[in-house]
């Protein structure tokens, strides 16, 4: 596999700032504004924890891929980085594990659209919103890269300033100048772990899903001017993230005790809600909004560039991978269509579970994926010591929020819905290797089908 086509390079470079823009564009979305209701749900204050731990096991994985990135950009990312490392089995199960992630968090994203629209049109029904977003997602995709990359940089700008917003209003209350309704601010350190360890363990997986995106960047770093700054646009993006998610998560329990949060509604507007500031729930919906719109965007790009590359590769039919309407993947676009109103049908029939059961099974098919990232950099990177005690503290962490899934009655569906993907996969797997095998008994080695060639040696990592 070539690692950029001609018709790639064609596109327009990113510089490493626009990259970490566009990564902060297709992160920060719902499960960050909605999620982490959940999240408190779970394990009360103690959700802060959750979320410095979640910001480090993103970072060791999101610096691997940029290493390997930075070293051969090729198109595919993590799963082009798995077919080398293990051969055609773990390219197909990667690719095909990444495209079940990203259509439920469509579904996931497409529900909190629809909750966040019924905070204004309460009587309407889920699904005529869904059905709507979806359309204009697809209109936006139809649009090109182009307009993808402008749409999601403002999206990005309107993100980070209603969040500052946010930040503004709650000092504002913490400071004495505006007064609460119910409640007046007061640092949850009285009662940090209400919900014990086993709490804190449960949030744990809504933590790392509040990071999902970090992959997105993978899939777009060929397009950076220099890939060798492929690192320092993740540490920018990552960094912002963290100060963000943290300070705002930390001020909102500061505002409101943990117990007046809910799974179905932000956490920011609960909070806001408490004051007397006029309009601001209002204008602070319309961003979420935005940011789940975004995110959606962001997901539907992903899902579609990566069925386009498992056609080429021929881990998924070459139908998939056919171009028209001025180079548009419209089969790859169609399949996806068809995901979404799935998507939207399951939302019409389970409108009162399904957020927590889309983000609970998504959640944990991208930690899936980021471990087999971590596998993956351990055959591909020379890692120092120190690397090497990153990458196995990193897919600790990403275990144990695997794990915590079962201690929470609310998330356990989720790991069940995720475990069945996982199998169908996995048979999936099983088939097209035995087929391919017999097709060329001569070779049987998986790690040389499809033509891929094996990195002549290990990466260097000289910045662990």
């Amino acid at each position: 596999m070539s690692s950029i086509k001609s018709g790639e390079k064609a596109e327009k470079p990113l510089k490493w700032w626009q990259l970490s823009l566009l990564g902060v564009a297709c992160t920060i979305g719902t499960g960050y504004f909605l999620g982490t209701g959940l999240a408190i749900e779970m394990g009360g204050p103690a959700v802060l924890i959750s979320f410095m731990l979640a910001a480090f096991g993103t970072y060791v994985v999101f610096d691997v891929l940029a290493r390997m990135t930075a070293e051969e950009p090729i198109k595919g990312s993590f799963r082009s980085y798995a077919k080398k490392a293990y051969g055609g089995w773990a390219g197909f199960s990667s690719g095909w594990v990444y495209w079940s992630s990203e259509l439920l968090i469509m579904g996931s994203q497409l529900t909190a659209l629809s909750l966040f629209t019924r905070f204004w049109f309460a009587n309407v029904p889920m699904w005529i919103f869904a059905t709507g977003y979806a359309i204009l997602g697809l209109l936006v995709l139809l649009a090109g890269t182009k307009g993808f990359d402008r749409l999601e940089n403002l999206f990005a700008v309107l993100k980070i300033a209603a969040i500052l917003m946010f930040l503004a209003i709650a000092a504002l209350a913490l400071f004495g100048v505006l007064e609460g309704r119910t409640h007046q601010p007061r640092l949850p350190v009285e009662a940090f772990f209400p919900t014990g360890v086993l709490g804190l363990w449960s949030s744990l997986i809504y933590a790392f899903y509040a990071f999902g995106g970090i992959e997105i960047i993978g899939l777009m770093a060929i397009r950076l001017r220099r890939p060798e700054e492929a690192p320092m646009a993740g540490k920018v993006m990552l960094g912002l993230l963290t100060t963000v998610y943290v300070l705002s998560i930390g001020l909102a329990l500061t505002l409101l005790p943990w117990k007046a949060f809910h799974s179905n509604k932000s956490p920011f507007i609960s909070a806001l809600e408490n004051y007397h500031v006029p309009y601001m729930t209002q204008i602070f919906n319309g961003v979420l909004i935005i940011a789940g719109f975004s995110t959606m965007v962001a997901s539907l790009f992903a899902i579609t560039t990566m069925l386009v590359t498992l056609a080429e590769d021929q881990d998924a039919p070459p139908f998939f991978a056919r171009r028209m309407m001025g180079n548009r993947p419209i089969p790859a676009l169609g399949l996806t269509a068809a995901g979404m109103v799935m998507s939207i049908m399951l939302a019409l029939f389970m409108p009162g579970s399904i957020y927590e059961y889309f983000t609970t099974a998504a959640g944990l098919l991208l930690m899936y994926n980021w471990l087999f990232i971590l596998v993956t950099s351990g055959r591909l990177l020379d890692l120092t010591g120190w690397g090497q005690f990153k990458r196995y503290l990193g897919m600790a962490l990403l275990l144990l929020a695997v794990i915590g899934t079962l201690a929470h009655r609310t998330s356990r569906p989720g790991f069940y819905v995720s475990f069945i993907f996982v199998v169908l996969i996995g048979v999936l797997t099983f088939i097209m290797q035995f087929i391919r095998r017999k097709g060329n008994p001569k070779d049987p080695s998986p790690a040389n089908e499809q033509g891929f060639k094996s990195f002549p040696a290990k990466i260097k990592s000289k910045a662990d």
